[in-house]
């Protein structure tokens, strides 16, 4: 959700300027921050790597490739911040909101943009215009919407951190629980053995497939052969990115859902009038030490997976996220130095028109037509290693910081 934790800025002012009462700059600033990665700063890193690589350029490299299967790089930590975020900020907008409106006109609020947040994602991944097996219904977009759904609803039901961390640990428990105890059939969901497994079964229907297995399985963790993609398999219709199960599985939408309660935990720790900025850091710094070093014990028994969004991956995305909006809140709301971050604050007041901009504008296309092809070729041949990609990168990242300053000084703010 694009709703930041305070008041929209507008005007051409800068972050300092644009900084109000009640507004937390350091949450646009974060969510800037973490939209940074997926806008162009992988491909900047990469050019630096061709241009003579060591072991800085190739250790940045390895971070921001998603881990295959178990373990947790920070490549993997960009999308649950993001949801982290969104919860942080449905704690302020939600507040906003319940001040001029009943508890159920905030629902429906909350539904009809959440509702279009769902539609833009089914529309981003290809739309409805395909047959209905072609049709993704789970995605980045979808995820985010669900969650700022499911989580926004519980704050505006529960109003209370203890009762919000309750939900979220029963959220974790049912998640865990149904990972290591719920059986399922011994059906392999590789392309190669689901494809033998069809055969054996003489159809391609999941129903069919899975009644022909001879054994049942529980509590394992193996892409393609654990619960999570099994309720893929057999649940959820339409285009599956991994074929027979998502990325963003179905039931891992209760680790979603988790992740954004987090959020709202730490939004009502920094609501708290009563609690001063150093120990508001304090605390968050705390929190999320706390919950990474619970995340790496439970990983013995349920692992860190972020295609499964398990309560461990959760946990150790959760408590990074919130180390950082500590540090980004010592930095902005405590330090007061904000002339830095003012590049992120533009992303980060508009994370979902740069995120659909980048489908339908395709930066790097444009970017090429000023630094690729024979400028890109002679800079890497004649000049150095590299450097025409790293020219390429900058082109493109510069584009996009153009765009979103002319829509903050425009003062133009998509929000759902």
């Amino acid at each position: 959700m694009a709703d930041s934790g305070s008041t929209v800025a507008g005007g051409a002012g800068s972050a300092r300027d644009a900084a109000g009462p009640g507004r937390l700059l350091s949450l646009d600033a974060l969510r800037g921050f973490d939209m940074f990665w997926i806008v162009g700063a992988g491909a900047l890193v990469g050019a630096l790597d061709k241009m003579g690589g060591n072991a800085a350029t190739r250790l940045l490299m390895t971070q921001l490739q998603h881990v295959q299967w178990a373990g947790f790089r920070f490549c993997d930590l960009i999308f649950p911040l993001f949801v982290f975020i969104a919860g942080v900020s449905l704690v302020f907008s939600t507040d906003r909101t319940l001040a001029r409106h009943s508890a159920g006109s905030a629902v429906a609020r909350l539904a009809r943009r959440c509702g279009l947040l769902f539609v833009l994602g089914v529309l981003y991944y290809g739309g409805v215009g395909k047959v209905w097996a072609d049709i993704r219904l789970l995605g980045v977009l979808q995820y985010i919407g669900l969650a700022c759904f499911f989580g926004g609803a519980a704050y505006i039901a529960l109003r209370n951190a203890r009762a919000v961390a309750a939900l979220c640990a029963v959220l974790f428990l049912v998640h865990g629980l149904l990972m290591e105890f719920a059986p399922f059939p011994d059906v392999r969901l590789d392309k190669a053995s689901l494809a033998a497994a069809e055969t054996r079964a003489g159809s391609i229907e999941p129903s069919k497939v899975l009644a022909a297995a001879t054994a049942q399985v529980r509590g394992l963790y193996e892409e393609g052969r654990c619960f999570s993609n099994f309720v893929d398999y057999r649940f959820l219709p339409g285009r599956k990115i991994n074929g027979a199960y998502e990325s963003e599985p179905l039931l891992g939408v209760l680790g979603v859902v988790a992740a954004c309660l987090l959020g709202v935990l730490a939004g009502l720790w920094l609501r708290r009038a009563d609690v001063s900025d150093p120990r508001k850091v304090a605390g968050l710094l705390a929190a999320g030490a706390a919950c990474v070093a619970i995340g790496v014990a439970l990983s013995g028994q349920i692992p860190v997976v972020k295609k499964l969004w398990s309560p461990s991956f959760v946990l150790v995305a959760g408590g990074c996220s919130a180390m950082l909006l500590g540090l980004f809140h010592a930095v902005v709301e405590v330090g007061r130095m904000r002339r830095w971050c003012e590049p992120f604050v533009w992303i980060g007041m508009n994370p979902i028109a740069i995120y659909l901009a980048r489908n339908i504008v395709r930066f790097p296309a444009i970017a090429a037509r000023f630094a690729g092809g024979d400028v890109q070729r002679f800079l890497d041949t004649r000049i150095a290693k590299g450097s025409g990609s790293l020219l390429l990168a900058l082109v493109e990242l510069a584009l996009t910081f153009l765009f979103v300053r002319f829509l903050y000084v425009r003062k133009i703010f998509i929000k759902l």
